[in-house]
């Protein structure tokens, strides 16, 4: 069994992110072979922050749903369970990523304001 979410996730987020760890992404790929169709796939090679949480948000329902479908005295029920506990906490993690970088934004904005308070520029 594989945590296809959470590897789809690693790899958009080293799409996000830049990263050119190879032997990490091959893992994922590895790990994500023959699974790179709907919401799995586009969480794999989402580019923003906003895709990743849109298809994060899908691959979660996906899950959901196969939980509600699996027998509870099957042997996988409890990884299924444990998989969707991981995953909600990846979701929370990524907005809280988000929600850091709008702040980092705001406050951007509000030094170069500050700098064209301190500094007038005429035109």
């Amino acid at each position: 069994m594989s945590c296809y979410e959470i590897e789809a996730l690693r790899l958009g987020l080293m799409n996000v992110l830049g990263t050119e760890d190879e032997s990490a992404r091959q893992h994922a790929e590895r790990e994500l072979d023959g699974r790179m169709d709907g919401p799995i796939g586009a969480l794999a090679t989402a580019e923003t922050l906003a895709e990743i949480e849109r298809h994060l948000d899908s691959a979660l329902v996906n899950l959901e749903s196969e939980i509600a479908t699996t027998d509870a005295d099957d042997p996988s029920y409890g990884y299924l369970r444990g998989r969707l506990v991981a995953v909600r906490d990846a979701e929370q993690t990524v907005a809280r990523m988000t929600d850091h970088g709008e702040n980092v934004l705001d406050g951007l904005g509000d030094a170069h304001d500050l700098l064209h308070e301190a500094f007038p520029i005429d035109e």
